[in-house]
C-alpha cells in the first residue's frame, strides 16, 4: 500500500535526520543500507563516503547539534515511490549549512532504507 510506504519512508527520513542531530551511529545504520554511498560537493571538493565513513563523520560531531542547542530543521520536499524503490528530496540544516538532499531508497523485506544520498549545500543554515 503506497500510503503505508509513504509513512514508512517518512519514518526512515526522520531516523536519518535524527542520526545527524544526535550524532548517533545506531540511528544512521538503521536508516542507511549497508552499501549506501553519500556523495556531493563540499567546499568545492567532490566527496564520497561509505555508510561507515559517514557514520564516523556523524559520530565525531561532539557535542552533537542537539547538545549545542541547535534548532531542528527538516523539510520533506517530495517523495516519489515506484514499487520497491523511492526518491525523496529533503531540506535540512546541519553544521551551519542548509542542505538539499536527494535520497534514493529501496524496500527490502518490508523495510525502507537509504541506498544513496546525493547532497547539495544551498547556503548557510536558516
Amino acid at each position: 500500500m503506497i500510503a503505508n510506504d509513504k509513512e514508512l519512508i517518512q519514518q526512515t527520513i526522520q531516523i536519518y535526520f535524527d542520526s545527524m542531530f544526535y550524532s548517533s551511529r545506531d540511528k544512521l545504520e538503521k536508516a542507511f543500507h549497508a552499501s549506501a554511498m553519500i556523495t556531493g560537493v563540499f567546499d568545492g571538493d567532490f566527496t564520497e563516503m561509505t555508510r561507515d565513513g559517514f557514520g564516523d563523520f556523524v559520530t565525531s560531531r561532539r557535542p552533537s547539534p542537539i547538545e549545542k542547542g541547535a534548532e531542528a530543521r527538516l523539510e520533506i520536499v517530495s517523495i516519489d515511490i515506484a514499487g520497491e524503490t523511492a526518491v525523496t528530496r529533503v531540506r535540512d540544516d546541519y553544521l551551519g549549512f542548509m542542505f538539499l538532499d536527494t535520497l534514493s531508497l529501496v524496500k527490502i523485506d518490508g523495510q525502507w532504507s537509504i541506498y544513496n544520498k546525493l547532497y547539495h549545500i544551498e547556503g548557510n543554515a536558516a
